[in-house]
């Protein structure tokens, strides 16, 4: 077994074109431009390199983002890319069979497989593959926020000797962080990692933060927030149902709300929705002490808020004469 490093650059139509607006059989939100990928011994030896750039066929005009970011040049794209059949084949024959992707970041492996079902290719062969951030957190003690390449280039102790945002250049300074880590260890814990990764939302140890948990498969909000009030907003100390005293509104789909434990006291809990893949409702619910410095922002904002209410002038009735 050896490991693939793998990293891509990818094309992208400017919205509102006609390339961004034309239906595809198979879905794209970017077209594979540039493979770039490292391979390494099961004892973690870098072993060879490969790359290849691709002609696009359905995104053709090259984004000036794009050129700006990776530095390839339409011109060069079409003088020395080969068509995704061709690259897609040198690539399958350079990896071999009995190998394991690694890749930094969670785009690279799904986007390569929906380019290749839209080439009439079966994605199977690259299927088998891990988040190399994963292993990299859960082995460095960074929690769960996701690093940039560079910035755990700069924990290692790893000096930059290739070009950032070319595709090899990016799998050969990924390569060099792996050799680092235990891959054993972290594929065998992998799916812990994601699990925390999952839960912690955005970020490491919350500071107040004494439960979280993310929910999946609520048809509508008014389900979800039903149950966060409900069944599911239990103390984290005895498990009984709190009582939530209502929901107040927060920037990016958020919501606060005081919960009260007859035997704990209150809690402040924070839900946040998303739309999983199959277009349900998830909710992300943290649950923050009431000590917290949120419970502490929480509590003057109600109070800020109470203090602007307009009052009602209450109408005096005159007496019948």
């Amino acid at each position: 077994m050896e490991y693939i490093i793998l990293d891509m650059e990818w094309n992208q139509p400017w919205p509102g074109s006609y390339a961004a607006q034309r239906p595809l059989p198979i879905h794209i939100s970017g077209e594979v431009i540039q493979i770039g990928a490292v391979r390494m011994t099961e004892d973690q030896r870098i072993l060879d390199e490969f790359q290849v750039l691709i002609k696009p066929k359905f995104f053709r005009r090259l984004n000036s983002r794009v050129a700006k970011l990776t530095g390839i040049r339409e011109s060069r794209l079409k003088a020395e890319g080969l068509s995704f059949d061709d690259a897609i084949n040198e690539f399958y024959n350079w990896c071999g069979e009995d190998c394991v992707f690694l890749t930094w970041g969670f785009d690279d492996i799904p986007l390569l497989s929906a380019n290749m079902m839209l080439n009439g290719y079966d994605p199977v062969w690259v299927q088998h593959w891990y988040n190399a951030q994963m292993i990299f957190n859960a082995q460095t003690g960074s929690g769960n926020n996701q690093k940039a390449l560079s910035t755990a280039m700069e924990m290692l102790e790893i000096p930059a000797t290739r070009q950032a945002h070319d595709a090899l250049g990016d799998a050969f300074h990924t390569a060099q962080i792996c050799a680092k880590l235990d891959l054993k260890k972290g594929i065998a814990d992998y799916r812990g990692s994601l699990q925390e990764h999952e839960d912690g939302l955005h970020g490491a140890q919350v500071p107040g933060c004494v439960s979280r948990r993310v929910y999946h498969d609520y048809e509508d909000k008014t389900a979800a927030m039903g149950d966060m009030g409900g069944k599911e907003n239990l103390c984290p100390v005895c498990g009984r149902e709190m009582t939530c005293q209502g929901w107040h509104t927060q920037p990016g789909r958020r919501y606060l709300s005081r919960n009260t434990c007859p035997d704990h006291g209150d809690y402040i809990v924070r839900i946040r929705f998303e739309r999983d893949a199959d277009g349900s409702l998830k909710v992300c619910r943290l649950v923050y002490d009431s000590s917290s410095a949120l419970a502490e922002n929480f509590d003057a904002e109600i109070a800020k808020k109470a203090k602007k209410r307009p009052r009602r002038r209450r109408k005096r009735l005159k007496a019948e004469l």
